[in-house]
């Protein structure tokens, strides 16, 4: 097991593939996650927050779970508006998210975290786009252990424009993901996240406060894809648009 978290990390860092992880690791979640978090814990990279992975309720049906799951998110895989992203045959598609930044004294909470009392602790709200697909050289996704041993299968981020957050409403807002160049075009909504992206953002908390995470800086929480695993169809500009958020935009390579 270590051997085998030292090569996916090497390959995370250097943006390779290695071999598919041997089905023990994957298909049960708890060793899925049990895996994860020794590769995290092999990483000296600056982390700048985590996301909720698997928050859509058919695909949480459809895979036999119950609930999503969490991964770090580090400094290096997030990008600003209008960055490129380089892509392989690995990678499973383009997503569309709601993502919230919050102080980092949510770290020094000591009371139970709820939907009432977490909203003190954010500040920004921003659409972001989110590429992702696996450091192992394999397609699909079976269960989630495929995606959570793998880091949450997170390739970049691509942060929208943020705005201060002033309490605000993110159920049923439309959104959009597009490549205009090939009229490629895929509609979502924002209650499509674990019920909303507010929902799922208390689910990520809740989690980081059980696992005792500790982390010194504010941080970002990502909250899953809106319209589902997008596939790249092709090269060029995607363009997300969540309504009242704004827009993010990536170049494909």
């Amino acid at each position: 097991m270590n051997l085998l978290a030292n090569k996916l990390v090497k390959a995370f860092i250097k943006n390779k593939s290695i071999s598919p992880l041997p089905p023990q690791y994957v298909k049960n979640m708890k060793n899925a996650e049990k895996f994860r978090k020794l590769c995290e814990s092999k990483i000296t990279k600056p982390i700048i927050g985590f996301k909720a992975a698997g928050t859509g309720i058919p695909l949480i049906k459809k895979l036999g779970e119950k609930e999503p799951f969490y991964a770090s998110v580090y400094k290096h895989n997030v990008l600003k508006n209008k960055k490129s992203v380089k892509i392989n045959k690995f990678t499973l598609g383009i997503e569309l998210e709601v993502c919230y930044f919050l102080k980092k004294s949510f770290f020094d909470f000591k009371k139970k975290i709820t939907k009432n009392n977490m909203r003190k602790f954010i500040t920004h709200i921003a659409p972001c786009i989110e590429v992702v697909g696996y450091r192992q050289k394999k397609k699909g996704i079976k269960c989630f252990g495929d995606l959570c041993s793998d880091f949450g299968a997170n390739v970049k981020f691509i942060l929208g424009p943020r705005k201060k957050f002033k309490n605000n409403n993110v159920n049923n807002l439309i959104t959009n993901i597009s490549n205009h160049k090939i009229n490629q075009s895929v509609n979502g909504n924002t209650n499509t996240v674990f019920i909303n992206p507010m929902n799922s953002l208390l689910f990520v908390l809740k989690k980081i406060q059980k696992d005792k995470v500790k982390h010194n800086k504010d941080f970002y929480v990502f909250t899953g894809s809106t319209v589902g695993v997008v596939p790249i169809l092709a090269k060029g500009i995607y363009e997300g648009r969540v309504e009242k958020l704004g827009s993010v935009k990536t170049k494909i390579n």
